[in-house]
């Protein structure tokens, strides 16, 4: 399904129309380095929802090419967070259907998108049809409601047809409590699949050998996002506090260091959890992770943390998200010294988690919010950049390549306004980051249909963009 762009000039923003439909590429902007490929993962920029295992959210891959943009979108009648594209050019899309929310495996054709074949899986909490990664075998690895590490390879059968099967299977049980859900997984440098799981287990998994390792946090203490790895640790973000954990010889997780945060009187209008909104994010100008990052939930503003990997001194706390919203349920972008940071609070999203719990204030609305944090040089600290109110409706990507920030935008029906409703536009967009100024918008659709409810945004080979919505996933590209 193809939209023409229609004539919406008063919802866009001075600078998109200024710059729509010429997208300077800024190659030459010093992003990096990207964080170490890892051996046991998918092809970097696409392997994970957050680009790679240190949940850079940058790619090395360029958008698409200057010029007119067309947006198609694949109806799937599902929420589809996750968009991941392995070494052969299919994505898989993991996805949750609108009706039953069952999690639900899609393998796109990489021609138009379109879903060639579907793999249902066994029903868990909302989180658990979220995150997942590509393996260096391009199959999905993802934990079902019955508390399963499944490797879901798609291969073709004997008549030709696509197929997604269940190559291999692992259950833990053992380590993940009844009634509790696996909210994060990401391999090591090891071959080991590390877990997180919402009631506050961390654990190791080792589907060669059958072994499965875990480790309480303490009382209290849940995971409501992703967790990252890197050569030196697994990182992980509680509703509580900042973690680095290895493992010992047998894959027993233990704590390297453990650093609290401020996470404010309660959960944010925007936010799924009492806490960070923060998947960690490893980044640096040398190595690409000798530090980590996350935003906490103070109040008013929110700040960046910055820590030391090494130790986990803190480098800085950097209030950002000022001149909007100041909450964030998203990731932060981090790659070389450079982090940006997406405003999430007031939105509105359709369905929260059983456990979220009430918000603090009981509601807001959603004003946007974008900022960018530098750190120094010396490691001496951080300095705000840029802070302005893009309205960004998703989790942006940087792309080192171009040069360029890519996320959706969710305008306002009435300009000036900071109210939402069922009949916003959405826009794919370009931003600057040198300035934090949108360069190029595409119109995508409005209303429900188009929702991307704050998800990630894939760019595959070939400059071709893939971003989930409420009910599909749609993909833009160059004319």
């Amino acid at each position: 399904m193809r939209f023409a762009l229609p004539r919406r000039a008063a919802v866009l923003t001075a600078a998109a129309l200024l710059f729509a439909g010429a997208a300077p590429a800024h190659a030459d902007t010093p992003f990096g380095p990207l964080p170490p490929h890892n051996p046991y993962a998918g092809p970097d920029g696409t392997a994970t929802m957050h680009g790679d295992t240190g949940s850079s959210d940058a790619t090395p891959l360029p958008g698409p090419k200057a010029g007119p943009l067309a947006s198609d979108r694949v109806a799937l009648q599902s929420a589809c967070p996750t968009v991941l594209v392995g070494s052969d050019g299919y994505p898989v899309a993991l996805c949750t259907t609108i009706f039953g929310l069952t999690p639900t495996v899609h393998l796109l054709d990489p021609a138009d998108g379109g879903s060639v074949a579907e793999l249902p899986l066994a029903k868990g909490s909302l989180l658990g049809g979220v995150y997942a990664y590509l393996d260096h075998e391009d199959r999905l690895v993802a934990v079902d409601g019955d508390r399963h590490l499944l490797r879901i390879g798609h291969h073709r059968d004997a008549a030709g047809r696509w197929q997604l099967t269940v190559d291999s299977r692992l259950p833990l049980a053992g380590a993940v409590p009844e009634g509790d859900a696996v909210t994060g997984v990401s391999p090591d440098w090891q071959g080991r699949v590390w877990f997180a799981t919402g009631g506050g287990v961390v654990g190791t998994a080792d589907d060669r050998t059958g072994t499965v390792r875990a480790l309480a946090l303490p009382a209290g203490e849940r995971i409501a996002n992703s967790i990252s790895t890197a050569p030196g640790g697994t990182a992980v973000a509680t509703t509580h506090a900042t973690y680095l954990l290895t493992a010992a010889p047998d894959g027993t997780p233990r704590i390297a260091w453990r650093r609290p945060y401020d996470r404010g009187p309660g959960r944010k209008p925007g936010q799924l959890s009492w806490g960070t909104g923060s998947t960690p994010t490893f980044f640096g100008p040398r190595t690409g992770t000798e530090y980590l990052t996350i935003v906490d939930n103070a109040a008013p503003t929110v700040n960046l943390l910055v820590h030391r990997v090494s130790d986990g001194a803190q480098i800085c706390s950097v209030p950002v998200l000022k001149a909007g919203g100041s909450g964030s349920e998203n990731s932060p972008v981090a790659v070389g010294s450079t982090v940006f940071v997406a405003s999430t609070y007031g939105y509105p999203y359709p369905k929260l988690p059983a456990d979220a719990g009430p918000s603090v204030p009981s509601s807001d609305r959603f004003q946007g919010g974008l900022s960018r944090v530098d750190v120094r040089a010396d490691g001496s600290g951080c300095d705000l950049v840029w802070d302005n109110r893009v309205r960004s409706a998703a989790v942006p990507r940087l792309s080192t390549a171009d040069g360029l920030i890519h996320t959706v935008l969710r305008n306002p029906v009435i300009p000036g306004t900071t109210a939402t409703s069922v009949l916003d536009p959405y826009y794919y967009a370009e931003v600057d980051p040198r300035t934090g100024e949108v360069v190029r918008t595409r119109y995508t659709g409005a209303g429900f249909l188009f929702d991307t409810l704050q998800m990630v945004g894939s760019i595959a080979p070939g400059g071709v963009v893939y971003q989930g919505t409420t009910t599909g996933v749609l993909r833009i590209t160059a004319e």
